[in-house]
């Protein structure tokens, strides 16, 4: 009776020094069982194991569990309890191997553990291993394996386990509820998550949220504005929702954009910062993961000048804090800010870390300072895929091809195992230079490491071999792709209309409506540039209700197409009734309305669209010059071009490039006002380009300016002495001038520098 009076006070104390992490304590305990022949106590040594196991102290508590006389079923998850804490699954596994003897609990630790270790497989097998044993299932063992099916996507699992939970009575379980929740999430079976929020019969903050950015990945933002909505009306909101609704407002992108969520009576609005205000109210702003939620929520919405306040209020930052600074100056292209917050973090305490370095390097790219991006991706002791992928699409988008596929090769050198973002830019850029070669060796590349049939980088296939004009290999892959996208589709759709294959793109465009695809704006604008090219208005009007049909009319891009389309089949009046409609224009959309005027030889039309464009407070571009005054040099009006060219430095700040001083010496040119010209040639820092001369001397022909035509031709022989095409057009000049010695001389210096004038010939 003493020895269990005794035992029962040992145990006691062991308890207390379990609840309390008192190791010491309980080493003075296990000395004392020890010394009184106590360690054949299975219960004792079991608390002891439990001791050590909390105090994180698992060594020596595998010791004991070695060295213990007698074992039994507590003995093991004692043990086993402490290695799947520490997500030690090797000895996890090799302890519940040894069990002679399992209960409900043993599967539930190693279900949980691997599950929660990304083992998604292995926990599912030890579900099906623990149902054929005969155990039944219990809210630990479903939540874990319905984890399980969610990362896996395995719908198909998760229903069955769901029926399961409805058979032993759990499906009313909050925490089987909201694993139910997640799994039909992630599987994107959101009706059926729906219907299990429904139907359970109490919801907390896990509820919500799972269902809050279960809509937001699934792209319903109006539907996760609401599910919020209803989580403030019953008063269940805590930091973590907080922080989940605030990426909800990320995700729509827009600064102060409002999303309407309809209720019972009447709509409410909310938006990022109205999430801040409740923030406020509740006492979360103090929180660092809100508020770096909230600087995610700024950045991503562009709103820098309001990120900057919060950062500088915040009683506590992070490098979380830092590095969304910088991504949020990366986007709007500004690197010396995204420098400045660097300095910052260092002198806040903490050392950029990788992702800083790749926030860094996205910014300096896409600032297009690719000297500087080049430098710290350098600087990087070990640069992950990500900064890999960042610095190959900066020199790609900034069309050094040629040196992305130098950094390509180095990165095979260094053996970093390419994925499918990095043989998409790689692709663009060899398609970019026409290597066919380069692009080839990459195919076969592709081919080993089983990317092949990736949509993504089939379409960056398909575009190099037709821009190589290789279009039966390009169909062969396209028609290897075993699913089908959009990308796919429009892919082949250019690479038809860039070898001018128009009937064909059209009948591939038809054949993509068939199969049910739904065209996107490049699909419309390349079927519209065919309409272009072979001076279709009926197919174009055809192409143009199609576009309506779908709801594209509004699109900058497309209908931008669209007004290139009419002007070119020479309906300019059609082209304008449907600018004039169009909500939102863009400087290209200005430009292109004004280029059709100028192609039409409607040069006063075109300079008035110009000047409307100017009240619009829509800047102009070196494109909207060149496009008035291309229109004012066909239409003869010099001054009026000539004011316009003037004002273009002087007004809007454009240096004027070759092809600016082309238009204005070809309207003066036109106009014989050859005095003008002499002058502006002098001052124009473009003296190299040739389509000048070659635009002066044909104006000098026109009008028998022998000298300036002399000049004219005397530059092009320096600039490229064995193009015939100056030659020619002196040589007619001086015979139409009967001038037959000239003629002579020019037929001399043909010989001599070897130039032989291709023969002409007809295309009909």
């Amino acid at each position: 009776m003493q020895t269990k009076t005794a035992a029962s006070h040992i145990a006691n104390a062991l308890q207390f020094c379990i609840d309390h992490k008192a190791r010491k304590a309980g080493n003075i305990i296990q000395a004392h069982i020890l010394r009184t022949n106590q360690f054949s106590n299975t219960f004792l040594v079991n608390r002891l194991i439990e001791l050590y196991s909390k105090c994180g102290h698992t060594i020596t508590a595998r010791h004991l569990f070695d060295q213990m006389p007698l074992r039994n079923i507590f003995s093991y998850h004692a043990i086993l309890d402490s290695y799947c804490k520490l997500n030690d699954l090797n000895n996890a596994y090799e302890v519940f191997a040894q069990m002679t003897e399992r209960n409900a609990v043993s599967w539930n630790l190693i279900i949980s553990a691997f599950s929660r270790n990304g083992f998604k497989e292995k926990a599912l097998e030890s579900y099906y291993s623990m149902r054929r044993d005969g155990f039944v299932s219990t809210h630990f063992t479903l939540a874990s394996v319905l984890s399980a099916c969610g990362g896996l996507s395995h719908l198909e699992c998760g229903k069955e386990c769901h029926g399961a939970a409805i058979k032993i009575g759990l499906e009313g379980n909050l925490y089987v509820g909201n694993a139910l929740l997640g799994m039909y999430m992630k599987c994107e079976s959101i009706a059926d998550a729906v219907m299990v929020f429904k139907d359970l019969p109490e919801h907390n903050e896990v509820s919500f949220t799972a269902m809050m950015e279960g809509l937001v990945e699934a792209n319903r933002i109006n539907e996760a504005f609401g599910m919020f909505k209803l989580m403030h009306k019953v008063g269940i909101i805590d930091c973590v929702s907080l922080s989940s609704v605030l990426g909800v407002c990320s995700k729509s992108l827009v600064e102060e954009s409002a999303v309407n969520i309809l209720s019972d009576d009447h709509k409410h609005t909310m938006h990022g910062k109205q999430i801040h205000g409740i923030v406020i109210k509740l006492g979360c702003d103090r929180d660092l993961h809100v508020n770096n939620s909230l600087l995610d929520m700024y950045a991503k919405q562009g709103c820098m000048e309001c990120a900057e306040i919060l950062v500088n209020n915040m009683l506590e930052v992070s490098a979380v804090s830092w590095n969304v600074m910088i991504a949020g100056y990366g986007k709007q292209y500004n690197k010396e800010k995204a420098i400045d917050c660097m300095e910052r973090m260092r002198l806040c305490g903490f050392e950029p870390d990788e992702v800083t370095y790749i926030n860094m390097l996205a910014a300096c790219v896409k600032s297009g300072d690719l000297e500087t991006g080049l430098r710290i991706f350098n600087s990087m002791l070990s640069p992950n895929l990500t900064s890999w992928n960042a610095i190959l699409s900066g020199y790609s988008q900034n069309e050094y091809h040629k040196e992305a596929v130098m950094l390509f090769r180095e990165m095979q050198f260094r053996k970093v195992k390419p994925d499918r973002t990095t043989f998409a830019v790689i692709l663009s850029s060899c398609a970019a230079m026409s290597l066919l070669e380069g692009g080839k060796q990459i195919h076969a590349a592709l081919l080993k490491a089983d990317f092949y049939t990736d949509l993504y980088v089939a379409s960056g296939l398909i575009g190099i071999y037709s821009k190589s004009g290789k279009l039966e290999t390009a169909k062969c892959i396209f028609n290897m792709v075993p699913q089908f996208d959009v990308v796919c589709w429009n892919s082949m759709l250019a690479g038809l209309s860039l070898n001018s294959l128009y009937t064909k793109t059209f009948a591939l465009f038809q054949t993509m409506l068939g199969k049910g695809m739904l065209p996107t704006e490049f699909s419309y604008a390349t079927v519209l540039n065919c309409c272009s090219s072979l001076t279709s208005p009926s197919q174009g009007r055809q192409i143009h209700g199609l576009i309506v049909k779908n709801g594209y009319e509004n699109d900058a891009y497309v209908g931008t197409s669209l007004i290139d389309m009419y002007c070119k089949c020479g309906d300019v009046d059609g082209s304008r009734l449907f600018f004039d409609t169009m909500p939102g224009k863009n400087t290209v959309t200005w430009n292109e309305m004004i280029h059709g005027y100028a192609q039409n030889g409607h040069g006063e039309e075109a300079v008035n669209l110009y000047e409307n464009m100017i009240r619009s407070s829509v800047k102009p571009d070196c494109i909207t010059f060149v496009a008035v005054l291309t229109a004012c040099s066909h239409s003869g009006l010099v001054d009026t071009g000539l004011k316009i060219f003037n004002s273009m430095k002087q007004e809007h700040g454009i240096e004027p490039v070759s092809d600016h001083y082309t238009c204005v010496i070809d309207s003066l040119g036109r106009a014989g006002r050859f005095n003008e010209v002499e002058k502006l040639i002098e001052k124009m820092p473009c003296k190299d380009d040739p389509i000048v001369w070659e635009v002066l001397l044909s104006s000098c022909r026109v009008h028998a300016n022998v000298e300036l035509a002399k000049r004219a031709a005397e530059e092009l022989y320096r600039l490229n002495p064995n193009n015939s095409a100056p030659y020619s057009l002196l040589a007619n000049m001086y015979s139409s001038l009967d001038r037959w010695d000239d003629v002579k001389d020019v037929r001399g210096l043909m010989n001599e520098w070897q130039v032989s004038k291709e023969p002409g010939y007809s295309w009909v």
